[in-house]
């Protein structure tokens, strides 16, 4: 299947977002599901043919140059990268990436929560 609508694609990565500790999804401005974690957002989809992932820069430039993503479709020099969802790669591609998103939210969240101890 490769068009740009790939039917339970939302659905298939909301399944594996919510089981993601601490992840919550709400409706995101510009349509779609957002995906955070306490105020920091993991990512967005658009529908069943988009998936857009914050990264910092250094990440976000690793992951598009391996081309496992490219720039943000509207924002293409901020650390955000897009995917479009052609085919079931796609999708597993979004879920991995991600999830890197959350794993490095969540590397943030306990340095703060450290630095706060001393």
């Amino acid at each position: 299947m490769n068009n740009l609508n790939l039917h339970g694609a939302d659905e298939k990565i909301h399944q594996a977002m919510i089981n993601f500790e601490g992840i919550t999804s709400n409706s995101h401005r510009y349509g779609g599901t957002e995906y955070k974690l306490g105020k920091r957002e993991i990512g967005h989809v658009h529908g069943n043919f988009l998936v857009d992932i914050p990264f910092p820069m250094k990440v976000r430039n690793e992951i598009v140059e391996r081309g496992e993503a490219e720039p943000h479709h509207i924002l293409p020099e901020s650390g955000w990268v897009s995917i479009y969802l052609k085919d079931e790669q796609d999708i597993d591609r979004a879920i991995s990436l991600l999830k890197k998103s959350y794993q490095l939210a969540l590397e943030q969240k306990e340095k703060r929560l450290s630095e706060k101890e001393y």
